[in-house]
Protein backbone atom coordinates (compact mmCIF):
# COMPACT_ATOMS: atom_id res chain seq x y z
CA UNK A 1 0.00 0.00 0.00
CA UNK A 2 1.06 3.19 -0.84
CA UNK A 3 0.82 6.59 2.18
CA UNK A 4 0.07 3.70 4.83
CA UNK A 5 0.89 5.39 8.06
CA UNK A 6 4.18 4.67 9.76
CA UNK A 7 3.65 1.58 12.62
CA UNK A 8 3.80 4.17 15.38
CA UNK A 9 1.61 6.10 13.78
CA UNK A 10 -1.14 3.36 13.72
CA UNK A 11 -0.07 2.37 17.02
CA UNK A 12 -1.36 5.81 18.19
CA UNK A 13 -4.40 5.61 16.63
CA UNK A 14 -5.94 1.97 17.14
CA UNK A 15 -3.74 -0.60 18.46
CA UNK A 16 -1.85 0.64 21.54
CA UNK A 17 -4.26 3.24 22.11
CA UNK A 18 -6.98 2.90 25.23
CA UNK A 19 -9.86 4.18 26.79
CA UNK A 20 -8.80 5.62 29.87
CA UNK A 21 -10.88 5.96 33.45
CA UNK A 22 -8.17 8.20 35.15
CA UNK A 23 -6.79 11.60 34.32
CA UNK A 24 -3.24 13.21 35.14
CA UNK A 25 -3.67 16.79 36.38
CA UNK A 26 -2.48 18.22 32.65
CA UNK A 27 -4.91 20.37 31.19
CA UNK A 28 -6.39 20.39 27.71
CA UNK A 29 -5.99 23.91 26.78
CA UNK A 30 -8.49 25.80 24.07
CA UNK A 31 -6.49 25.97 21.19
CA UNK A 32 -6.33 21.91 21.58
CA UNK A 33 -9.75 21.59 21.59
CA UNK A 34 -10.19 24.09 18.66
CA UNK A 35 -7.43 21.70 16.32
CA UNK A 36 -8.97 18.65 17.67
CA UNK A 37 -12.27 20.11 15.75
CA UNK A 38 -10.37 21.04 13.22
CA UNK A 39 -9.44 17.53 12.45
CA UNK A 40 -12.59 15.73 13.00
CA UNK A 41 -14.77 18.38 10.75
CA UNK A 42 -13.19 17.02 7.53
CA UNK A 43 -14.76 13.30 8.34
CA UNK A 44 -17.18 12.41 6.06
CA UNK A 45 -21.03 12.27 6.77
CA UNK A 46 -23.90 11.85 4.43
CA UNK A 47 -24.71 14.82 2.01
CA UNK A 48 -21.84 16.31 3.88
CA UNK A 49 -25.07 16.85 6.85
CA UNK A 50 -22.42 16.99 9.83
CA UNK A 51 -25.01 16.42 12.46
CA UNK A 52 -22.89 16.39 15.26
CA UNK A 53 -23.31 19.05 17.89
CA UNK A 54 -20.65 19.28 20.77
CA UNK A 55 -20.30 21.07 24.26
CA UNK A 56 -17.13 20.85 25.82
CA UNK A 57 -17.65 20.90 29.68
CA UNK A 58 -14.36 22.32 31.41
CA UNK A 59 -16.01 24.55 34.14
CA UNK A 60 -16.50 23.11 37.58
CA UNK A 61 -20.04 24.21 37.29
CA UNK A 62 -20.64 22.35 33.80
CA UNK A 63 -18.47 19.25 35.39
CA UNK A 64 -21.18 19.33 38.38
CA UNK A 65 -24.50 19.88 36.59
CA UNK A 66 -23.08 16.82 33.57
CA UNK A 67 -21.74 13.99 36.71
CA UNK A 68 -25.18 14.61 38.18
CA UNK A 69 -26.55 12.77 34.70
CA UNK A 70 -24.09 10.31 34.80
CA UNK A 71 -24.47 7.17 36.00
CA UNK A 72 -22.85 6.56 39.47
CA UNK A 73 -19.60 4.79 38.22
CA UNK A 74 -19.00 7.67 35.90
CA UNK A 75 -19.60 10.25 38.16
CA UNK A 76 -15.98 10.38 39.39
CA UNK A 77 -14.77 10.07 35.84
CA UNK A 78 -16.55 13.39 34.56
CA UNK A 79 -15.36 14.99 37.75
CA UNK A 80 -11.72 14.25 37.40
CA UNK A 81 -11.27 14.61 33.55
CA UNK A 82 -10.10 17.96 32.20
CA UNK A 83 -12.39 17.95 29.66
CA UNK A 84 -15.71 16.14 28.64
CA UNK A 85 -17.58 16.64 25.66
CA UNK A 86 -21.04 15.77 25.02
CA UNK A 87 -21.57 14.52 21.43
CA UNK A 88 -25.19 15.59 20.40
CA UNK A 89 -27.31 15.04 17.23
CA UNK A 90 -28.75 17.38 15.92
CA UNK A 91 -32.63 16.98 14.27
CA UNK A 92 -32.71 19.65 12.59
CA UNK A 93 -29.10 19.29 10.59
CA UNK A 94 -30.66 19.81 7.53
CA UNK A 95 -31.12 23.66 8.16
CA UNK A 96 -27.79 23.56 7.38
CA UNK A 97 -27.56 22.06 4.08
CA UNK A 98 -27.66 25.27 2.26
CA UNK A 99 -24.21 26.13 3.61
CA UNK A 100 -23.22 22.70 3.95
CA UNK A 101 -24.25 21.74 0.38
CA UNK A 102 -24.74 24.15 -1.52
CA UNK A 103 -25.22 22.65 -5.18
CA UNK A 104 -27.77 20.50 -3.88
CA UNK A 105 -29.30 21.48 -0.96
CA UNK A 106 -33.19 21.69 -1.93
CA UNK A 107 -33.41 17.78 -3.02
CA UNK A 108 -31.31 16.64 0.44
CA UNK A 109 -33.66 18.30 2.25
CA UNK A 110 -36.58 17.05 0.92
CA UNK A 111 -34.86 13.78 1.24
CA UNK A 112 -34.50 14.21 4.97
CA UNK A 113 -37.48 15.81 5.80
CA UNK A 114 -39.35 13.09 7.39
CA UNK A 115 -38.56 12.70 10.84
CA UNK A 116 -37.79 8.84 11.23
CA UNK A 117 -35.34 9.49 7.87
CA UNK A 118 -33.47 12.34 9.82
CA UNK A 119 -33.30 10.91 13.26
CA UNK A 120 -31.46 7.78 11.57
CA UNK A 121 -29.25 10.43 9.49
CA UNK A 122 -28.59 12.46 12.60
CA UNK A 123 -27.57 9.15 15.07
CA UNK A 124 -25.47 7.25 12.09
CA UNK A 125 -23.65 10.48 11.22
CA UNK A 126 -23.33 12.00 14.29
CA UNK A 127 -21.64 8.77 15.52
CA UNK A 128 -19.35 8.76 12.98
CA UNK A 129 -18.01 12.15 14.17
CA UNK A 130 -17.97 11.36 17.65
CA UNK A 131 -15.42 8.69 15.94
CA UNK A 132 -13.60 11.13 14.43
CA UNK A 133 -13.17 12.76 17.36
CA UNK A 134 -11.65 9.52 19.28
CA UNK A 135 -9.15 9.89 16.43
CA UNK A 136 -8.79 13.38 16.26
CA UNK A 137 -7.91 13.45 20.27
CA UNK A 138 -5.52 10.40 20.09
CA UNK A 139 -3.48 12.18 16.74
CA UNK A 140 -2.93 15.52 18.78
CA UNK A 141 -1.48 13.15 21.03
CA UNK A 142 -4.80 13.22 23.63
CA UNK A 143 -6.50 10.37 25.60
CA UNK A 144 -9.96 9.41 25.94
CA UNK A 145 -12.57 8.11 27.61
CA UNK A 146 -15.76 7.48 25.82
CA UNK A 147 -19.16 6.60 27.68
CA UNK A 148 -22.21 5.62 27.13
CA UNK A 149 -23.66 5.99 30.69
CA UNK A 150 -25.49 8.85 31.63
CA UNK A 151 -29.03 9.95 31.82
CA UNK A 152 -29.80 10.99 27.73
CA UNK A 153 -33.25 13.15 28.93
CA UNK A 154 -31.24 14.91 31.20
CA UNK A 155 -28.56 15.17 29.51
CA UNK A 156 -30.57 17.03 26.83
CA UNK A 157 -33.18 19.03 29.17
CA UNK A 158 -29.70 20.95 31.14
CA UNK A 159 -27.18 21.09 27.66
CA UNK A 160 -29.87 21.20 24.59
CA UNK A 161 -32.96 22.54 26.13
CA UNK A 162 -34.52 24.42 23.39
CA UNK A 163 -33.28 22.86 20.32
CA UNK A 164 -33.46 19.49 18.26
CA UNK A 165 -29.90 18.17 19.45
CA UNK A 166 -30.54 14.39 21.28
CA UNK A 167 -27.22 13.80 23.33
CA UNK A 168 -25.47 10.90 22.06
CA UNK A 169 -22.41 10.07 24.32
CA UNK A 170 -19.83 11.56 26.04
CA UNK A 171 -16.06 11.07 26.01
CA UNK A 172 -13.62 12.18 28.51
CA UNK A 173 -10.64 13.94 27.42
CA UNK A 174 -7.24 14.87 28.73
CA UNK A 175 -4.15 12.96 29.49
CA UNK A 176 -4.50 9.50 31.03
CA UNK A 177 -3.46 7.99 33.94
CA UNK A 178 -1.95 4.56 32.62
CA UNK A 179 -2.91 3.21 36.26
CA UNK A 180 -6.61 3.60 35.37
CA UNK A 181 -6.56 1.34 32.20
CA UNK A 182 -7.96 -2.14 32.87
CA UNK A 183 -6.53 -5.31 31.06
CA UNK A 184 -7.16 -5.35 27.49
CA UNK A 185 -9.86 -7.46 26.05
CA UNK A 186 -9.95 -9.29 23.04
CA UNK A 187 -11.25 -8.28 19.73
CA UNK A 188 -13.01 -10.21 16.76
CA UNK A 189 -11.10 -11.76 14.59
CA UNK A 190 -11.12 -10.83 10.67
CA UNK A 191 -13.34 -14.44 9.88
CA UNK A 192 -16.01 -13.76 13.25
CA UNK A 193 -16.43 -10.14 12.10
CA UNK A 194 -17.11 -9.95 8.99
CA UNK A 195 -17.17 -12.38 5.30
CA UNK A 196 -15.82 -11.69 1.54
CA UNK A 197 -18.60 -11.89 -0.84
Amino acid sequence: MTNTLAAGALDQLFRSARSYNGWTAAPVEEGSVRDLYELLKWGPTSANSSPARFVWVRSPEGKAKLAELAWERNRPKVLAAPLTVIVGNDLAFADRLPELMPHNYEAMQKAFAPPPVAEVTAMRNGTLQGAYLVIAARALGLDCGPMSGFDNAGVDAAFFGGTRIRSNFICSIGHGDPQSIFPRNPRLSFEEAGRFE
